[in-house]
C-alpha cells in the first residue's frame, strides 16, 4: 500500500510538472502574437504612416489575431476532449477536399518558412464518414507541425490513398523527426 501511494504521489507530481510546462508554452504562444498586435495598434493609432506601412501593420495585426484565435480554439478543443463534451457531425466527406483545404490554410506559413507542401492524391474522390471540420483540423495540425519542424528548403508530402483495408492520409516531411523513445508518449 505504501508503494502504491508513493507511485500515485510521483504520478501527481509528474502531471503537475507537465501542466506547468503546458501553461508556460501556452502563455508564450499567446503572448507573442498579442505583443505584435499591441505594438502595431499603438503605432497605427498614434502616427500618420505611409500607406505601405499602414498596410503592413494591418496585415500583421490580421495574421497575429488569426493565429491567436487558432490557439484559443485548440485550447478549447482540448478542454472539450478532456471533459467529454466534444460532439461530432458525421457526414460523407471527400478526403481529397479535406487535405486540399488544410494545405491551402497552411500555405502562407509554408511560404514564410520556405517549405514546399505537395499533395499526392489520386484523382479519385475518396469518401469516408466523419466530421469534416475535425478531420480538416487533424490534417491541418499535422501539416502545421510538419512545416514548423522542416528546415527551409525542405518538403512536406501529403498522400491520400486506399491501402485496401482503409483510406489513409499520410504526412511526411524532411524534418529531423523525433527520437524513437518518444513514440510511446506520442
Amino acid at each position: 500500500e505504501r508503494a502504491q501511494l508513493e507511485a500515485q504521489r510521483l504520478a501527481v507530481e509528474q502531471a503537475s510538472r507537465e501542466k506547468d510546462r503546458f501553461l508556460a508554452v501556452l502563455s508564450h504562444e499567446l503572448r507573442t502574437p498579442l505583443t505584435s498586435i499591441l505594438l502595431w495598434s499603438d503605432m497605427l493609432l498614434r502616427r500618420d504612416l505611409p500607406p505601405e506601412t499602414l498596410r503592413r501593420g494591418l496585415e500583421t495585426i490580421d495574421l497575429c489575431a488569426r493565429y491567436e484565435s487558432h490557439i484559443v480554439e485548440r485550447v478549447l478543443e482540448m478542454s472539450r476532449l478532456v471533459t467529454g463534451t466534444m460532439s461530432l457531425d458525421l457526414t460523407s466527406v471527400d478526403l481529397n477536399e479535406v487535405v486540399t483545404d488544410a494545405a491551402e490554410d497552411v500555405a502562407r506559413l509554408a511560404a514564410e518558412r520556405r517549405v514546399e507542401v505537395a499533395i499526392n492524391a489520386e484523382k479519385v474522390c475518396w469518401r469516408a464518414v466523419g466530421d469534416r471540420l475535425r478531420l480538416r483540423q487533424v490534417v491541418y495540425n499535422l501539416l502545421e507541425n510538419a512545416v514548423n519542424f522542416t528546415p527551409a528548403g525542405g518538403r512536406v508530402d501529403v498522400t491520400v490513398e486506399d491501402d485496401t483495408a482503409a483510406l489513409q492520409i499520410q504526412v511526411r516531411d524532411t524534418g529531423v523527426g523525433f527520437a524513437p523513445d518518444f513514440v510511446p508518449k506520442l
